[in-house]
């Protein structure tokens, strides 16, 4: 510490200055890069392929869930698009993202995906192409979503969920087992409108 101390001193302070403001700058950038610092800065591709930057979401309360078809819990696919359009027209987006992280619970492609929930959920919400979201693969919204936002931790099981408030930070996160429309989920949407 001493020797910066010196270098700093021996500098023109309008120098000094600059490089601590350099250097500030150019962390948060790296991590904004790497990590991204709210979900809006994140691309995704959709079930479709499609490029879709959740910058669009702007303005509306967001649910993200990690789905799986071949699981005890695919049935929440029901309750999601329950929810959806109890609360669509309030605003709510449901955003799904298809993951084969546990126990390969979601071989399909994407496809196959599409299909299977439209033919047996009717789900009309937001599907996504299939990601990771855990180990050394993790897309980055969810490495976001597990390391820096403020309900961290690893994503234990399919149908993990997140809420979203409208200025894209995340006000809840909610275990496998708590259905979408179980209360403590409709409560805190409640909260968001």
């Amino acid at each position: 510490m001493k020797v910066l101390e010196k270098i700093l001193s021996a500098m023109p302070i309008w120098i000094a200055i600059g490089l601590v403001i350099l250097a500030v700058t150019a962390g948060g950038n790296a991590r904004s890069e790497e990590t991204g610092t709210s979900v809006y800065d994140f691309t995704v591709k959709n079930i479709d392929g499609e490029d879709v930057s959740l910058s669009k979401y702007k303005g509306f309360p967001l649910l993200i869930v990690n789905t799986a078809s071949k699981c005890g819990y695919t049935k929440q696919y029901a309750s999601l698009q329950k929810l959806y359009d109890q609360y669509k027209d309030k605003g709510l987006k449901i955003l799904a993202f298809p993951a084969n992280n546990f126990l390969n619970q979601e071989p399909g492609s994407d496809a196959e995906i599409k299909s299977f929930c439209q033919t047996n959920y009717n789900v009309t919400f937001d599907l996504f192409a299939k990601i990771s979201v855990a180990g050394d693969d993790i897309h980055p919204l969810y490495k976001y979503l597990t390391n820096d936002s403020p309900f961290e931790g690893d994503i234990t099981w399919n149908f993990n969920k997140f809420l979203v408030d409208k200025n894209g930070v995340v006000t809840a996160r909610f275990g496998s087992a708590i259905d979408p429309l179980s209360t403590p989920i409709i409560e805190k949407i409640d909260l968001l409108e």
